[in-house]
């Protein structure tokens, strides 16, 4: 089966939990975009989805991308699925008007491209840059730069890349050596090699556009010598630039998307932003990057688990134990979606998803408000979600898109080790997203040791307060959400004072301490859920009970890790 998306799911998140449709109309820009323009968006791409890219995916893997002669062929039915996709004027939802875009919030793009990777996540990683790519240029291009290339881009014309990974420096940017030379015009020759590039050479669009890290003659060392450059596969004039593809990885997963092996010989390029600021420049691309990679998350983890629900109600194997389900008008209980341990996996898959979306949701609102809110309170407190939500929400959505594909797999028993049933690709596609836009281990560290300590953790606690004063004190299930913040907040605080006495503390324990943030969150999230749904609705009550029953205790277990962690450095200080 392939994947539909829901757009009566997506609103009853958007309309009834957070309110998201009041709070966009409250910006200046977004005034005019009503609940039923919101609605036909999600609806149209709903069927542009479901129709036109989710029947490419079964294909797309098994014929994947073929390179031949230093040229790439996509899959039959990508090229004319991306042609639908640029004249169906989808790569500019949120483009600013004047750069040729509709003007309409992030969020409406972010649920799009939720529903994109969840269908065809191969087809998805070609356009899955278009829009980092153009706020980067809008915000740090010089004026010849984005009149050649910001429309094209943000018309999804032309797509782009992002040059980062060199063979002997993956994480670490500082060791980056391709080399621009700046010429008499102002332009650069940009000479050296990337590896892991997403779309670096393919046939959908006329022209590539790559933005590529690399380093000045005179640049000191590390990432602070970095600069970024502007490199297009034909130059405005038409001629080929000295831009090669030299192979295509062969990938465990996502074989409709071009892996490929960048040579620079000599290119030519021209700087965007300033000399040796290049990671300012390329770290707008990358935030924007690291939600749409949690919604890649979510919506991978959502394909898993709608395959593995409508193979359990279907799949007939020995008697449930328990009572004869009333629904099922006294027929025999044969099904395994009747089994309490298939029930657990799918319930459970499914109190991660729409919990992690309500966040998703929120976190691509708060982008919104960072950028056009009037008040400028209201900004700050915005800007600081996105800074520590981006990180919790990257790491714990990938890592459950694969794990939990692994358990969405397991309902399907030996018929899912087997690529017929189509969910073994969804978990092969599922396990890069722990590793690229920075991998999980180094999101945990950004979280804890770059934005959570410098500030002794008050950063992070009034983002607790500000979701503590959200719930409902006289609702147990809230009043119990209010005391796990809490426990939360005390945790940065003994983080913040044990941490100076051990400085490799905070590394060990910074993916537990994500960890536990997201399982706050979560819990913070189906309050929100629960209080809003329709009393006795199953679509909703079974989840949030899979949550507080299956996923919720890990929180006790995460928060003692880093307490006892903590405790011990106490202890050798003690007896030091």
């Amino acid at each position: 089966m392939n994947y539909t998306p829901r757009p009566d799911e997506a609103r009853f998140l958007l309309n009834a939990v957070l309110d998201a449709p009041a709070r966009l109309r409250a910006l200046a820009p977004f005034a005019e975009v009503d609940d039923a323009l919101q609605a036909q968006v999600l609806d149209e791409a709903g069927k542009f989805v479901a129709e036109l890219i989710a029947p490419l995916n079964r294909s797309g893997d098994e014929i994947g991308c073929r390179f031949a002669d230093g040229e790439v062929i996509t899959p039959p039915g990508f090229r004319d699925a991306y042609k639908a996709f640029v004249e169906g004027g989808w790569p500019t939802l949120s483009v600013a008007p004047e750069d040729g875009g509709q003007g309409l919030p992030a969020l409406l793009e972010a649920i799009l491209f939720e529903w994109l990777s969840a269908a065809n996540h191969g087809f998805t990683m070609a356009p899955g840059l278009l829009h980092g790519a153009y706020e980067c240029l809008k915000h740090h291009g010089s004026e010849a730069l984005k009149a050649g290339y910001l429309p094209k881009i943000a018309s999804g014309e032309w797509l782009p890349t992002m040059c980062l990974t060199e063979a002997h420096a993956g994480s670490d940017l500082g060791q980056v050596r391709t080399r621009a030379v700046v010429q008499a015009d102002g332009s650069v020759r940009v000479t050296g090699g990337k590896i892991f590039i997403s779309s670096g050479e393919h046939d959908l669009s006329e022209n590539i556009v790559h933005l590529v890290l690399c380093r000045l003659p005179d640049a000191p060392a590390g990432p602070k010598g970095l600069s970024l450059a502007l490199v297009p596969k034909r130059l405005p004039d038409g001629t080929r630039n000295a831009v090669h593809c030299e192979r295509i990885e062969e990938k465990m997963g996502l074989h409709g998307s071009a892996t490929c092996t960048m040579r620079f010989d000599a290119a030519t390029g021209w700087l965007i932003g300033e000399a040796n600021r290049g990671l300012a420049a390329m770290f707008v691309m990358m935030n924007a990057a690291r939600l749409h990679v949690a919604l890649q998350g979510i919506g991978l983890l959502d394909a898993a688990w709608q395959k593995a629900e409508a193979y359990a109600h279907e799949r007939r194997q020995m008697r449930a134990p328990g009572p004869e389900p009333a629904s099922r008008g006294g027929e025999a209980a044969d099904l395994i979606a009747e089994h309490p341990a298939m029930r657990r996996i799918l319930d459970t898959q499914r109190a991660w998803i729409d919990g992690a979306r309500l966040i998703a949701y929120r976190t691509a609102v708060q982008l919104d408000v960072a950028r056009h809110d009037g008040d400028a309170r209201a900004r700050e407190r915005a800007q600081r979600w996105c800074a520590l939500v981006t990180p919790v929400l990257k790491a714990a959505c990938t890592q459950q898109a694969f794990h939990g594909a692994s358990d969405c797999l397991q309902v399907f028993g030996g018929h899912g080790y087997v690529r017929e049933s189509g969910i073994e690709q969804v978990l092969r596609d599922a396990r890069v997203t722990m590793i690229y836009e920075g991998t999980n281990e180094i999101q945990a560290i950004d979280l804890l040791v770059r934005k959570v300590l410098p500030d002794g953790g008050a950063g992070m606690s009034a983002l607790l307060i500000e979701l503590r004063d959200e719930l409902d004190a006289s609702r147990e299930a809230e009043a119990d959400v209010q005391r796990r913040l809490a426990q939360l907040r005390y945790l940065g605080t003994t983080l913040t004072m044990a941490a100076p006495a051990d400085a490799a503390l905070p590394f060990e324990v910074a993916d537990d301490y994500l960890r536990v943030v997201m399982l706050a969150m979560l819990a913070w999230a189906w309050a929100r859920i629960e209080r809003a749904a329709p009393a006795g609705d199953a679509r909703w009550s079974r989840p949030a009970a899979a949550f507080r029953r299956w996923v919720l205790p890990e929180f006790e277990l995460r928060l003692g890790i880093v307490k006892r962690a903590c405790e011990a450095v106490s202890a050798r200080q003690a007896a030091a």
